[in-house]
């Protein structure tokens, strides 16, 4: 065991002060989420289906053997220690496969989102140096497009590719290469400290830098993952979720600790909608979930009674990336009869604040509570931690109790500065998100730093009106920005999008700007209201409000010029 979690502890207190990290000096993802199950052939991994119907059901022994193929194909094909080897697919076994494979063999897998246009996948490759890609019939156009421009990748190999096409393209076939190759394959050596994988960040604020994460990484998400899960694994879980494989949320809130465990995984190749969740909930019998705020709640505007029309037995939710809001928790505790854990991190350092409804009690509106092993706190410009009820910025510091936090990232990936500008001089590691932690050690959000805005001397953060905004019958989601204002520099502005068959008008603004006053304080009331179709989203399901802030900036600027 790398990490102890005792379910038994009396409370939030004595379980932060009993927890030690337990990492090993030698250690290898690959080794510990596949590997150690692979001997008991009768121990399953992953239930797979995709859109169009078709099934199948992998066990550790059938991962693996494939995984140790394919580390001797990439063998064969000239990667070493430290290569990058690109992984741009959806969720499929070939996608887990690649990641023990390339693990076990102390490369660096390089996790691309399958919904990257070629423009996001050139500089992702070009600035990783990756000189292997991994792909399937759903990627490779995109890849073939930039491959000319991609001087170091020198292989790609393609699952589900019709073979006239890859050999007129210079491609590999998935299925064919690995046929030859041997099924067996001895893991190298590697330090718990070593490089295991680039995962990008959103890019919401520039160019996306790469993350290098370690192998060591793994076990620094453990803790929240059990506390978020209520002391997961517990007998009958199956996990689900419709995160991307290729992210932070994907792997090491889904797929890597799952395995590590040694328990089954539901993956699902195909668009998100809503009542399609309920019926793989309801088939596969998934007693977990990481499901997006945004999901949820299409889950809870598109079936508001679940319980009415699926079989289903939801043990356990996690849910991050934005607030989840009353409304939906309220929903859920009374519809799934389940306790919404929200929980909070980044890329950079995942996993550290969150909530257990199984230890304490989450308080509606808080992002929980720093997880056991972290040392989290809210700093001021100066990187001094504030006083309870002061809002800052969030921050993780490089130790905890006296132990290296094995959640923190290496570096960033050829950016020696940026890794010195994330950390101040006493370790904290600045996230960029805003904050008020109670004198209980709650965390309430307070929005991205550059999501809140000043309206007249106020200092106003989104998500607490979007939540209101949520809870109208007529509103499907929302998005809440600054918006330029000559007097009061900037006033609040919600973009809306609406239910299906409700139509936009000046009587709904009138009422939803008179539901928020209603609830919230007259200078968080939007001024204005703008009915949009949907709201610009990353592929991990976040609001890219910088996108709408932009987009009133240059309405702005027109006005201006106009009036001049």
């Amino acid at each position: 065991m790398v990490m102890h979690l005792d379910s038994g502890a009396e409370d939030y207190a004595r379980l932060r002060q009993s927890f030690r990290w337990e990492v090993p000096e030698r250690y290898n993802i690959g080794v510990d989420v596949c590997g150690r199950w692979a001997a008991d052939r009768s121990r399953f991994a992953l239930y797979f289906e995709d859109d169009a119907g078709h099934t199948s059901a992998w066990t550790f022994w059938d991962i693996q053997r494939a995984a140790n193929r394919l580390s001797n194909v990439l063998a064969a094909l000239g990667t070493l220690r430290g290569d990058r080897v690109a992984i741009i697919m959806p969720q499929r076994p070939q996608t887990g496969i690649a990641h023990v494979a390339i693990y076990q063999m102390g490369a660096i897998a390089l996790p691309l989102s399958h919904l990257f246009g070629p423009d996001a996948l050139e500089y992702r490759l070009g600035d990783a140096g990756a000189h292997v890609a991994i792909v399937d019939e759903t990627t490779l156009p995109r890849l073939l497009e930039i491959r000319d421009r991609l001087p170091e990748l020198r292989h790609v190999i393609a699952v589900d590719v019709d073979p006239a096409f890859a050999s007129a393209n210079g491609v590999k076939q998935w299925e064919a290469v690995l046929e030859h190759a041997s099924p067996r394959y001895t893991p190298v050596d590697t330090a718990a400290n070593d490089p295991a994988m680039i995962i990008y960040t959103s890019g919401t604020t520039g160019n996306p830098k790469g993350a290098l994460m370690a192998h060591r990484t793994l076990i620094g998400n453990l803790s929240g993952f059990v506390c978020s899960h209520d002391f997961f694994p517990q007998p009958g879980d199956l996990f689900w979720s419709p995160a991307d494989w290729a992210w932070t949320g994907g792997l090491f809130d889904v797929l890597l600790p799952v395995w590590r465990f040694g328990m089954p995984l539901l993956g699902y190749k195909g668009r998100f909608d809503a009542e399609k969740a309920f019926t793989l909930i309801e088939k596969y019998g998934v007693r977990n979930a990481f499901l997006f705020p945004t999901a949820l709640k299409m889950m809870m505007k598109a079936v508001p009674d679940p319980k009415a029309r699926y079989d289903i037995d939801l043990r356990t939710i996690m849910s991050a990336g934005e607030p989840v809001g009353e409304t939906v928790c309220q929903w859920a505790r009374e519809k799934l009869g389940v306790t919404v854990n929200e929980m909070f991190g980044q890329t950079e350092m995942n996993y550290v604040i969150g909530n257990c409804a199984a230890l304490w009690e989450p308080r509606p509106g808080a992002m929980g509570r720093a997880y056991p092993g972290h040392e989290v706190a809210v700093i001021d410009d100066a990187g001094q931690p504030m006083p309870p009820g002061e809002t800052g910025e969030i921050a993780v510091n490089r130790q905890c109790a006296g132990q290296h936090d094995p959640v923190i990232l290496l570096e960033y990936w050829n950016k020696p500065e940026a890794t010195t500008e994330k950390f101040t001089a006493e370790g904290w590691g600045r996230t960029g998100d805003l904050a008020r932690c109670d004198a209980d050690g709650y965390f309430w959000y307070q929005g991205r730093a550059d999501d809140v805005f000043k309206s007249g001397g106020y200092r106003i953060g989104p998500a607490e009106i979007e939540n209101c905004l949520l809870r109208h019958v007529a509103v499907a989601n929302a998005a809440v920005i600054g918006a330029p204002d000559e007097t009061r520099g900037a006033v609040v502005k919600a973009y809306i999008v609406l239910q299906p068959g409700v139509s936009g008008s000046d009587a709904l603004v009138a009422e939803l700007q008179a539901h928020v006053r209603q609830q919230l304080a007259p200078y968080e009331t939007p001024k204005m209201i703008e009915f949009i179709e949907s709201l610009p989203m990353t592929t991990t399901g976040k609001i890219q409000r910088r996108i709408l802030r932009q987009r009133e900036v240059e309405r702005s600027t027109h006005r201006g010029g106009e009036n001049s």
